[in-house]
């Protein structure tokens, strides 16, 4: 069934599934108890749905539910483990090696600790817009605490050589973290096969509700502990104080269950649907799917079309399909994506850059839709474009 506007910015967020809003409507109304009070049953069922949320969120990434910490979303989470590694690891190094892609949420966090004395390296990306094992490994050094890669790229899509970058890690006694707010949901993790230490993810890009993240903090192989950065009632083993969200995390939960048991399924299907875009998209002369080279999510199509920006795309697109140029945190910047521009992408390029995210609810009439609507408008723009004109 063809629905318009048509919505495909799932990397931005995703719509909460009908069910997870159903699990969670009892926890506002009926079941409404703080899950630090101990003291009666009010606050034993609400603790008792924050540790069934753990059990769920662990078994999606592979960890143990006491290696879960709740959050507002994964910006808190990335500050947490980056400023919190930092923190409690002073007097041990003071290094740490990011890369040019990474989300802003790490990159900017990383920017504020070393003006505060920390020493960042900022790795460049491949053209395909993953890491350089050699480069990496030659980065490190006997100051290095922490390399923070994400598992992929919110962009582009592209999935980062976790295992073999963990492998690294481990190598030189060094912890890893990635931002997985991306990855988790849509591509089977194991944190511990990966070696991580510490991993961010949030619930809004996996179907269930806003202002949920976790951390995931491994206890052992290896054990790591960090530096509180909200400290006031001593929750969650003193990690992270605050009052919990117990509506929020059971539909994170909720979330994350049905992402375990439909994701192969849906996998399938989403990839399906956005090859088939890809295919008609490269029919138009000067177009280039960024990241095609390497393995991607399923769900996501970052294309380029040449002579064109992608303020004027939008603007052509946007009354009938929700699309951005990028990441939401960066959707009013009229600079080049600062991703694409790492992969070593002309500006030119770079400016005409337009990423699609299917989701969930995309269905093939939506995307047949969405095919034709972005050929026209392609071919109409660049019609009335001179640079188009004079390419040649």
């Amino acid at each position: 069934m063809l629905r318009l506007p048509i919505y495909l910015d799932n990397c931005a967020t995703t719509a909460c599934d009908a069910r997870v809003v159903a699990e969670m409507l009892p926890y506002f109304t009926q079941h409404y108890g703080n899950a630090s009070s101990r003291n009666h049953s009010f606050g034993w069922k609400a603790q008792a749905a924050v540790e069934e949320a753990q059990e769920q969120l662990a078994a999606l990434i592979g960890a143990a539910p006491g290696e879960i910490v709740f959050t507002s979303g994964a910006t808190e989470s990335c500050n947490l483990a980056l400023r919190g590694i930092s923190a409690l690891y002073a007097g041990t190094g003071n290094h740490i090696i990011t890369v040019k892609t990474e989300h802003k949420a790490v990159l900017d966090t990383c920017d504020a600790l070393e003006k505060s004395g920390m020493e960042i390296t900022y790795l460049d990306a491949t053209p395909d817009g993953r890491i350089s094992l050699p480069a990496l490994k030659a980065a490190i050094k006997p100051a290095t605490i922490l390399i923070a890669v994400m598992w992929a790229n919110n962009e582009t899509g592209v999935i980062m050589p976790i295992k073999e970058i963990g492998a690294l890690a481990r190598e030189h006694g060094v912890l890893f973290f990635s931002d997985a707010t991306q990855a988790a949901g849509k591509v089977p993790i194991n944190v511990k096969d990966a070696g991580l230490g510490l991993m961010a993810f949030s619930s809004h890009k996996l179907y269930g509700p806003k202002g949920m993240g976790a951390l995931y903090i491994s206890r052992k192989h290896p054990r790591v502990r960090l530096t509180a950065q909200i400290t006031g009632g001593g929750q969650q083993q003193n990690i992270r104080s605050g009052t919990l969200n117990v509506p929020g995390i059971v539909g994170f939960g909720k979330a994350a269950a049905i992402c375990r048991e439909e994701m192969q399924q849906e996998s399938i299907r989403l990839r399906t649907l956005r090859n088939k875009l890809e295919a008609e998209l490269l029919q138009l002369p000067e177009v280039l799917i960024n990241g095609l080279a390497a393995e991607r999510l399923p769900h996501v199509c970052n294309a380029s079309f040449a002579y064109l920006n992608s303020n004027e795309i939008l603007s052509a697109l946007n009354k009938d399909i929700a699309l951005s140029s990028g990441s939401a945190c960066t959707s009013g910047s009229l600079d080049p994506s600062y991703v694409l521009k790492a992969m070593q992408l002309p500006d030119p390029l770079a400016k005409a850059a337009i990423r699609f995210s299917l989701g969930r609810f995309t269905n093939d009439e939506e995307i047949t839709y969405t095919i034709r609507h972005t050929t026209d408008a392609i071919q109409a723009l660049r019609k009335s474009s001179p640079a188009w004109q004079l390419r040649d």
